[in-house]
C-alpha cells in the first residue's frame, strides 16, 4: 500500500529530466522513430494532412489549431495549451492519457530517450525553438562534506588533509 508523502520507486527524479534528454537527443534517430508516424502524418512544409494533421512547425503552437480545417477530436480541441516540449512528451507517452477520447489510436512511446529524439526531430522541422535549459542540481552536502567522506574512506589521508588546512605556526624559537 502507498505511504503518504513517499514517492513510488522510479517516480520523480528516477531518470534524466526532459531537458537533459532533449540536450542529448539525436535528431537522426528521431527521424527514424518518426517513421512510425508517417502512416497518418506528414511533417514537410506544406504537406497535406492525412488521417492526422501535418506536423510541420507544430512545436510551440496551440494544441489542435495548427492545421486549419482539420477535424480534431473534441478531447484534443478541448485540452488547451500549446505543444510545449513537456506536452509533446506527455502526448507521445500516451495520447489517450493526455487527451482521453482522442481519435489517435497510437499507443505511445514508452522509452523517454525515443520520445526526446522524436521531439527534437519535430522541433527541427519548422519550429526550431530553443531547448529548455538543463537545471544543475545544487550539491546536497554542506561544504566540507567531501572531507568527511574522505575521512571515512581513508582516515590517515583525511587527517593529513585536515591538518594541512589549518594554519601552521612558525617555530617561534628560531
Amino acid at each position: 500500500f502507498p505511504i503518504a508523502g513517499v514517492e513510488e520507486e522510479g517516480a520523480g527524479g528516477g531518470g534524466p529530466s526532459l531537458a537533459e534528454l532533449l540536450a542529448s537527443a539525436d535528431i537522426a534517430k528521431g527521424e527514424q522513430s518518426f517513421a512510425k508516424c508517417i502512416s497518418c502524418h506528414t511533417i514537410n512544409q506544406g504537406g497535406a494532412s492525412g488521417i492526422g494533421p501535418n506536423l510541420f512547425g507544430v512545436v510551440g503552437l496551440p494544441i489542435a489549431t495548427h492545421e486549419p480545417g482539420f477535424a480534431y477530436s473534441d478531447a484534443l480541441a478541448g485540452h488547451g495549451g500549446n505543444w510545449t516540449f513537456e506536452n509533446l512528451d506527455e502526448w507521445l507517452l500516451s495520447p489517450r492519457g493526455f487527451a482521453n477520447g482522442t481519435k489517435m489510436s497510437f499507443a505511445g512511446l514508452s522509452n523517454p530517450e525515443e520520445r526526446a529524439n522524436v521531439i527534437a526531430y519535430m522541433n527541427s522541422m519548422g519550429s526550431n525553438l530553443p531547448l529548455p535549459e538543463v537545471q544543475v542540481a545544487e550539491p546536497e552536502a554542506a561544504e566540507g562534506g567531501e572531507a568527511v567522506a574522505e575521512a571515512v574512506a581513508d582516515p590517515a589521508a583525511a587527517a593529513g588533509a585536515v591538518s594541512a588546512a589549518e594554519p601552521v605556526a612558525e617555530n617561534p624559537g628560531t
